[in-house]
């Protein structure tokens, strides 16, 4: 229902996923930075870098716990700017034990936060009645954009530091403006819900955990692969290389901008059936591409399939807990952590014994798996007492 009290609640929620994007396109786009920095090789950094999936793994199951007590609200409030100050620590360390710290409490952080933001969306999208899921992520796609887009246009102009330090106060300012126009524990729960309701069962959910994991690992794939791809399989130039990346975020964005009218008329289990064949279409196309504008054009079409499962994942775990406990949707977001380290260790092992192009056949048979899993995204929903 679009009510005044609604109305304020969304815009929380968009600018809560507006500053998620900002913060960690804000770290992930000075990972070579910091490389060379603290004079890291390639496999220290890599060891680093899988602190923060292993960690937000953890604290996403904490958010559940904590979300399920006080409500996502508050869970924000305190995990939004925890993330920004290690963004900012992570900018300043001057050692590597300090860059740990930073790490750790980033990965904590970012999981808390993914888990919180999605729950604030689900229970908005509850209380307008109508998918709003894909509108929020696409906040989230323009936040990173802009994030990236500034880390470009400063990486000579400012100190790390200063590149890192300046974005997190506007997530800090846009955080602490958000926190009071979220919903409510209170809120978060349906007007109607008795204690059978809270007991949802968990076989329903298997379907969301394992289509989520798949979807990250077709994202881990192109997010850490797509460039060597581009270099080493196609011998694209400087200019070329980026382009790849590129088109899989710009097609992601374009697909969310209108995601949310299309399942209000199709359907969620349409949606991510057709998105499941596409992505295996455009991993196909990675596959087998002969030149460099066809394997761009693949890298746009995963972007078109991959987009519209994340968001529908946790849709479909918000109907499954009628209760509005945040607890299925904490459970459903691990295995995006899972699915990402999942995905650089199996695409980066078949790189290794059998070539690039055919490591992107392990993400295309998981995007295939997705269709199977579709009908899983239109639950029935636990029955309800009076």
């Amino acid at each position: 229902m679009n009510t005044p009290r609604n109305r304020l609640a969304r815009t929380g929620t968009f600018v809560v996923f507006a500053v998620q994007g900002l913060s960690f396109a804000t770290l992930l786009t000075q990972v070579a930075a910091i490389q060379v920095r603290h004079g890291l090789d390639e496999g220290e950094l890599t060891l680093l870098l899988l602190i923060v999936p292993v960690l937000a793994g953890v604290g996403s199951v904490g958010a559940g716990s904590l979300a399920a007590r006080l409500g996502s609200k508050w869970l924000l409030r305190l995990a939004q700017p925890l993330v920004a100050a290690a963004v900012v620590l992570t900018g300043l360390a001057p050692s590597v034990p300090v860059l740990l710290v930073a790490l750790l409490a980033f990965g904590l952080g970012v999981g808390a936060v993914d888990a919180g933001m999605n729950m604030q969306g689900v229970a908005v999208e509850r209380r307008y009645g109508r998918p709003l899921l894909n509108g929020f992520h696409c906040v989230w796609s323009v936040a990173s954009l802009l994030g990236a887009l500034w880390a470009s246009a400063t990486a000579t102009v400012l100190e790390l530091w200063l590149t890192m330090a300046l974005p997190m106060v506007l997530a800090v300012a846009g955080s602490l403006i958000a926190g009071p126009l979220l919903c409510t524990i209170e809120e978060e729960k349906p007007e109607q819900t008795t204690t059978a309701a809270a007991r949802f069962p968990w076989k329903p959910i298997i379907p969301l955990c394992l289509a989520m994991a798949f979807l990250y690992v077709g994202d881990a794939a192109i997010s850490n692969f797509s460039t060597v791809y581009m270099k080493d399989v196609l011998a694209a130039g400087a200019t070329v290389i980026p382009l790849a990346y590129a088109a899989y975020q710009a097609t992601t964005l374009l697909v969310r901008l209108g995601g949310d009218f299309a399942v209000r008329r199709y359907g969620p289990a349409a949606i991510v059936r057709i998105g499941g064949a596409i992505a295996a279409l455009g991993f196909l196309g990675i596959v087998l591409a002969p030149n460099q504008p066809v394997a761009i054009i693949a890298f746009g079409l995963t972007g078109v399939g991959l987009s519209v499962v994340a968001p529908q994942s946790f849709s479909a775990a918000g109907r499954l807990d009628p209760a509005g406990t945040g607890v299925a949707i904490a459970r459903v977001n691990l295995f995006n952590y899972v699915g990402f380290i999942v995905g650089a260790a199996l695409v980066g092992g078949l790189a290794d014994a059998a070539g690039m192009q055919v490591a992107f056949a392990a993400p295309l048979v998981l995007a295939a798996a997705i269709i199977a899993l579709a009908p899983g995204f239109h639950p029935k929903l636990p029955a309800q007492t009076s």
